[in-house]
């Protein structure tokens, strides 16, 4: 196989997005001023970005679920698990974090390289209303499309991911605890991730 298609983690890229031409083109169109990055998951309890401020937010037209397969960070290419995405329809309560403009390329290229080894999320400035006003964010979304969409998952095969699958960054489960905490403290309670904590908890996972 070409090395032109072969990943940093060793995984066939996918055909037509290249992590890097993304980047660019995102970087090309960023809005003028401190850069705002939208938190729905892990960037909620482990951002990794360096920011100045972090506000309660949310976003219209797009919704929290779990309906993205992991290949590298919670899963494998052999077992898969499951991360957050940002899918079209409804809302979604989060968090906003501002990065100062003179930091804002840098903190963007390194964000990169942990959302997008593979660019499987579509990033898209996206208008997040915040108690202090509306602002432009950079949000990672997923469309129905793509190759790392799961379609629905019933119980059974959500219960067996929970179970086996690992990454390089942990577990599936332990990815969704931490979020489902990192809400409650800042007063969210996301119905679904309630449902699935409850799930894994009839069934002795936690």
């Amino acid at each position: 196989m070409r090395s032109d298609i072969i990943d940093i983690h060793g995984l066939p890229q996918f055909p037509g997005r290249d992590p890097q031409d993304m980047l660019e083109a995102t970087l090309a169109t960023r809005p003028a001023g401190d850069l705002w990055v939208f938190g729905y998951g892990s960037l909620i309890w482990n951002p990794e970005v360096a920011h100045a401020e972090i506000r309660p937010a949310r976003v219209w037209g797009w919704r929290r679920t779990l309906r993205m397969w992991s290949r590298i960070n919670r899963g494998t290419e052999q077992e898969p698990g499951l991360v957050f995405a940002l899918m079209a329809g409804g809302s979604c309560s989060g968090i906003a974090l501002r990065v100062p403009q003179a930091r804002a390329e840098r903190e963007l290229r390194l964000l990169w390289k942990r959302e997008m080894p593979r660019a499987v999320y579509d990033p898209r400035w996206l208008r997040c209303h915040t108690p202090h006003g509306p602002v432009q964010a950079l949000a990672f979304t997923l469309d129905r499309t793509s190759p790392s969409y799961t379609g629905e998952l019933d119980d059974d095969q959500l219960l067996a991911i929970l179970r086996d699958c690992r990454g390089r960054y942990g577990t599936t489960l332990d990815y969704i605890a931490r979020t489902a905490h990192a809400l409650r403290k800042i007063g969210i309670r996301d119905a679904e991730i309630e449902r699935i904590m409850d799930l894994a908890g009839r069934c002795k996972l936690v």
